[in-house]
């Protein structure tokens, strides 16, 4: 892919946009990944809570990255349905981050998780069709929702105890 200085913006502008996001979220709910840090009841394999700002940057750059790549592809209904769930996706990313931090609705974020995690499988199939090397720049993404949701599920289980 030739990196003239309109690929240059398209890149820029899909990871600032999900860094953005991801940034926004963070400094939302700081009260809650506080309470969430020192209170909650968290189950076996729980990361410290510094691993998860390194995590998440590095998730939401290589989510810029697929998007920036499918951009730049022919515009084709695929592409355009897979862009529109990279934002849809993106949505629910930040929503879940406000329910389980902020709301403490531990059994609902989960529900939220398991529909962010299905958004973002269908963007990476159509990531796929498009550019192949976007799909698999959210192998990391999949796996850690999927960690995610374990942790999640763990933290409402523990939290009904």
């Amino acid at each position: 892919m030739k990196m003239n200085r309109s690929a240059w913006k398209k890149y820029a502008l899909f990871i600032g946009t999900a860094e953005a996001v991801g940034a926004l979220a963070g400094w939302l709910i700081r009260p809650g990944v506080a309470w969430y840090t020192q209170n909650a009841a968290k189950p076996p394999l729980s990361p410290p809570p510094a691993v998860f700002p390194i995590v998440w940057t590095l998730l939401y750059a290589l989510m810029g990255i697929g998007a920036a790549r499918v951009s730049l592809r022919e515009n084709s209904r695929r592409q355009r349905r897979a862009l529109r769930l990279w934002g849809l996706q993106l949505a629910f990313n930040f929503g879940w981050s406000l329910l389980f931090f902020l709301q403490r609705a531990y059994g609902f974020s989960f529900l939220w998780l398991t529909v962010l995690w299905v958004l973002i499988l269908a963007m990476t199939l159509d990531f796929r069709e498009v550019d192949a090397p976007a799909a698999w720049l959210q192998l990391p993404y999949i796996l850690w929702v999927l960690f995610a949701g374990y942790l999640n599920f763990g933290v409402w289980m523990l939290s009904r105890a």
